[in-house]
């Protein structure tokens, strides 16, 4: 089900608002050729664009990598890339503190300077604890003993290049998986260890093995960044046109988990880029359900089709348009807030109204 872009966007949009409400208007009674809706809809698209790369300025461009225990490929599709941590922080309660009870924190640890030589240490002692989570343990100078198979494929994720070897050299198989057929070759793809990528590969590794959702290394390395792992695998006779259980390529996954240089290689290889999943979804429903403002503006340089139509009916241009609705919803009704943001349905007046996705 289609899903319109963040309410952040709203306010840098609302001096638009008749245009807003004269497309939406226009494209629900179709009173607008599609030319010309298509040509209104690349507009927004660049605008859209424009808005994202300035807030990209302002905050950075931080990049989330899925970890391989919370893969959902539906959750993938229509929201986008989850990070653990994103999901702990919005778990957690947060509360903000009144100017009177800053007034009594500054009181009760002895005046604004050690307050701030306070919070100093508190935020150091993050950063040391965060640092030191994601430090791998030393690895052993000389392995002793046997290598189990749990050990193997923990060692693809960290990077532990004896270990592999090790297993590999006791006969171990580089195709061995977990309960949900997962390879040493897929862990490795998403982590992005070249050398250990490499070893496997030359030991007879799989290079389109299929895990539990029909995913192969190809898929992970999209969804893990790596553009190096992806031509790695490529020149290994890698299938870049492999399908997973939602019957999505590897270019529907970096769509959707935005990685820009991942697809721009993708189209330079001349791929199918209107392929559509079990959805009917093309890589541009894609792209424009999730704000990937600066991979629309790709496909549409490579000639995606703005007009294909998904098992819903829905074209990529009528995607946009509710953008505008979104817009339109938002300016009339400000006192809704969230309550009103989704598409589980329509409202009173019948018309769906899109739900917002954070843009990435």
């Amino acid at each position: 089900m289609a899903k319109a872009p963040s309410w952040a966007g709203v306010g840098a949009l609302a001096y638009k608002a008749p245009e807003a409400l004269w497309l939406a208007e226009a494209v629900m009674d179709g009173t607008m050729e599609d030319s010309e809706a298509v040509q209104r809809a690349t507009a927004l698209i660049e605008q859209r664009l424009a808005q994202e790369e300035e807030n990209e300025k302002l905050r950075g461009d931080a990049r989330q990598k899925l970890p391989m225990d919370l893969l959902v490929l539906e959750d993938e599709k229509h929201h986008g890339a989850q990070s653990a941590a994103l999901q702990k922080v919005k778990g957690q309660e947060r509360v903000r503190k009144t100017s009177l009870d800053l007034r009594r924190e500054i009181i009760d640890v002895g005046g604004i300077q050690n307050l701030i030589e306070l919070r100093k240490k508190r935020k150091q002692k993050k950063r040391d604890a965060l640092a030191a989570s994601h430090e791998p343990p030393p690895e052993p100078e000389e392995i002793t003993g046997p290598v189990d198979e749990e050990t193997f494929l923990k060692a693809a994720v960290e990077g532990k290049m004896k270990v592999i070897e090790k297993f590999l050299a006791d006969g171990g198989s580089a195709d061995t998986c977990d309960q949900f057929r997962r390879t040493a070759l897929h862990r490795a793809s998403l982590e992005g260890h070249m050398e250990i990528l490499e070893k496997l590969l030359d030991n007879g590794a799989t290079v389109d093995f299929q895990d539990r959702l029909d995913c192969t290394a190809m898929h992970w390395a999209c969804r893990g960044g790596h553009l190096e792992v992806v031509k790695l695998l490529q020149s290994h006779g890698a299938d870049t046109n492999v399908r997973d259980k939602l019957l999505s390529t590897p270019l529907h996954v970096a769509v959707r988990t935005g990685q820009v240089e991942i697809v721009e290689h993708f189209l330079s290889l001349g791929l199918e880029i209107n392929a559509r999943d079990r959805e009917g979804d093309t890589a541009l429903h894609d792209a424009v359900r999730l704000n990937r403002y600066k991979i629309i503006k790709l496909l549409l340089l490579h000639g995606a089709d703005m007009m294909t139509k998904n098992l819903a009916g829905k074209t990529p241009t009528d995607l946009v348009q509710l953008w505008q609705a979104d817009t339109r919803h938002a300016l009339e009704h400000p006192e809704l807030g969230a309550e009103h943001n989704g598409l589980e349905g329509p409202n009173e007046s019948g018309r769906e109204t899109p739900q917002p996705v954070p843009a990435q």
